[in-house]
């Protein structure tokens, strides 16, 4: 999988650079606000948790670009007492609109990678798939200095259940709120 990762990442990069104008790197973290939505769903509540990660922007022309990131993203949910957190490396391959200088529209799709899944220290990565595709939608703002927000709310598009004996199908849905700075 890691491999899988690291040469996706050198094709993105390298097919994209011989487009872009400019090619900009750099680090952001945020806020995760995830649950689980799907079958029989409507007792699982909101936990809060974080990301962090790097990114790229690689400008293809003056109004759109396109960024791809890895990111650590702690998600889950809860229910009773019970918090469930799973633990993704996500890519996120977001192309990006400019609406105005620095105000930006993204959508994009999102591979995601299970790194571990417990309950209260328990460990129930079993109980969960290996892997989670997902879109993201989002709007941001760069300022000049390299400073830049985010909102972003990724919308999980398979099922992320393993358990055979439970026939629900549940998917992530997480709400993020981020600031970054591109070098």
């Amino acid at each position: 999988m890691k491999k899988l990762v690291f040469v996706g990442l050198i094709m993105i990069f390298g097919l994209s650079t011989g487009l872009a104008q400019e090619v900009q790197f750099g680090a952001k973290a945020g806020i995760n606000f995830a649950t689980l939505s799907g079958d029989q769903t409507s007792d699982f509540e909101t936990v809060t948790s974080f990301n962090v990660g790097v990114v790229s922007e690689i400008s293809i022309s003056e109004k759109f670009s396109f960024q791809p990131e890895l990111m650590y993203s702690r998600q889950g949910y809860s229910f009773g007492d019970n918090v469930i957190a799973l633990n993704y490396l996500n890519l996120p391959l977001m192309g990006k609109y400019y609406l105005t200088e620095g105000l930006s529209i993204e959508a994009g799709p999102q591979i995601g990678y299970l790194l571990s899944a417990d309950n209260e220290g328990d460990d129930v990565e079993d109980s969960f798939n290996s892997f989670d595709f997902g879109v993201n939608f989002g709007v941001g703002y760069k300022l000049d200095n390299g400073l830049n927000f985010g909102v972003r709310y990724n919308l999980g598009i398979s099922d992320v259940n393993e358990l055979k004996e439970v026939k629900n199908t549940y998917k992530n849905d997480v709400f993020q709120v981020s600031v970054g700075y591109f070098f």
